[in-house]
């Protein structure tokens, strides 16, 4: 049981969108990832998802509003909420959700990274 330093977990990789595993407990992963620019409209039908602002401001937009998260700031999105994360600038996010949560969902796009694609660093 080693502590975790985010800053530096996030200083091993720079691409946008692409989660970076950190840790597991009780079946959920502990993800990073950077952002930037706006992702692609999804949901997740059985897992609730967990976004935590490290650095910078995320918006999650919903097809009725949004939500704008600064840092320290987190938001838990229900199963089966169709949402949109936007960040207008570099953003640093923790992610929280269970280890089969599908990237995009059931949507795929160019940004859609496979859970077997998810490393951990």
């Amino acid at each position: 049981m080693n502590p975790i330093n985010l800053v530096q977990k996030f200083s091993l990789f720079q691409e946008y969108w692409s989660p970076r595993i950190i840790g597991e407990a009780n079946g959920q992963y502990l993800k990073l990832a950077k952002v930037q620019g706006e992702f692609v409209w999804h949901q997740h039908q059985h897992e609730d998802e967990t976004f935590l602002v490290v650095q910078g401001q995320l918006t999650i937009r919903f097809r009725d509003g949004e939500v704008v998260l600064n840092p320290g700031e987190l938001v838990v999105v229900p199963k089966g909420v169709e949402h949109q994360p936007y960040a207008p600038e570099e953003t640093w996010v923790m992610l929280i959700e269970p280890k089969e949560t599908a990237h995009t969902g059931d949507t795929q796009s160019a940004q859609t990274v496979a859970i077997a694609d998810q490393h951990w660093i």
